[in-house]
């Protein structure tokens, strides 16, 4: 019986069979060029979180620090003096007014000037962003130092312009209702610029074509910003509004510099009641349970703000 060759057969069967791929392995490089900043991230947003958590178990003061021996634990005792201490609330009170005067300050102007800048292509208006900018990188010291002598009761220039149209002088800075809004414009001025750019941005991305068809349409100005410009920037809303309520809830250069927290308190928010809990009083474990509180409070609060813009968008 004659034999059949496989040879051609086993050939075919396996020029047909698949060639497994290899996958390419994956490049160290990416993680290379993230681990500093992830190194940053934790080293100085998360260590010290975990840390202020851990010492506001216990009674750690500026003893303490030397012996560490006589630091003990102490449970909830912190939070419990903390929940029933009046200046605290007080503080709290301050700071929830100055993000009620400051938050929606800081988006309503930021976005009116990213709308001025957005209709200028000259190099005049591309001087004009810069000089915009120019608070956010300036040093806090040195802005409330020109804001102080503004504020000068004495010879300050805004009593000397509001004396000129026969309006007597303001106690800026030493009357407690008006050392708030005082201390609130210098804020508000110092973050417009970084937040008027970032509308900016996100203005020239928005296609000329959505409004040039609107107009055929008949839409007018305030139609257009409604059902073009508003959705258009919702994520240039929700950065802006995430990022300044965090800063505000956080708010201590300018209160610290300008007034350090008075006069009689007006002007102490949550940030400068820890810091002088922890650095004037000496009573870290004190201030950290207070710098837990306010951090729950900021995640609470942004939470709110990222679950409602997410319903907006469903809806």
């Amino acid at each position: 019986m004659d034999t059949i060759d496989s040879a051609p057969l086993v050939a075919h069967r396996a020029a047909r069979r698949p060639v497994a791929r290899r996958r390419p392995r994956a490049s160290a490089a990416p993680y290379a060029f993230v681990a500093p900043a992830v190194l940053l991230l934790v080293a100085f947003g998360v260590l010290p979180i975990v840390v202020a958590g851990f010492v506001s178990f216990t009674d750690l003061d500026i003893a303490g620090l030397a012996n560490p021996d006589v630091v003990s634990a102490v449970g909830l005792d912190n939070y419990r003096t903390l929940l029933a201490d009046g200046d605290f609330w007080r503080s709290l009170r301050i700071t929830i007014g100055f993000v009620a005067f400051g938050v929606p300050a800081i988006i309503v102007l930021s976005l009116a000037i990213g709308f001025g800048l957005s209709y200028g292509t000259s190099r005049w208006f591309r001087a004009l962003r810069t000089f915009y900018f120019m608070p956010a990188i300036t040093a806090i010291v040195a802005v409330s130092l020109v804001w102080g002598l503004l504020y000068n009761t004495q010879f300050g220039l805004l009593n000397h312009l509001l004396g000129l149209v026969g309006v007597p002088p303001v106690r800026w800075l030493s009357d407690p209702s008006m050392a708030r809004i005082s201390v609130g414009i210098v804020a508000v001025w110092r973050a417009i610029g970084l937040n008027s750019i970032i509308f900016l941005a996100a203005l020239q991305g928005i296609p000329d074509e959505y409004y040039e068809a609107a107009s055929l349409d008949g839409a007018n100005q305030w139609q257009q910003f409604r059902h073009i410009t508003l959705p258009l920037l919702k994520f240039a809303l929700l950065f802006v509004s995430v990022t300044t309520t965090i800063a505000w809830l956080q708010f201590f250069d300018e209160p610290f510099v300008l007034t350090d927290g008075g006069p009689v308190g007006a002007t102490t928010s949550i940030s400068l009641f820890v810091f002088e809990e922890g650095f004037s009083r000496n009573q870290f474990g004190y201030a950290s349970a207070g710098t837990v509180v306010l951090f729950v409070i900021i995640l609470a609060v942004t939470s709110i703000q990222l679950r409602l813009f997410r319903r907006e968008g469903d809806a």
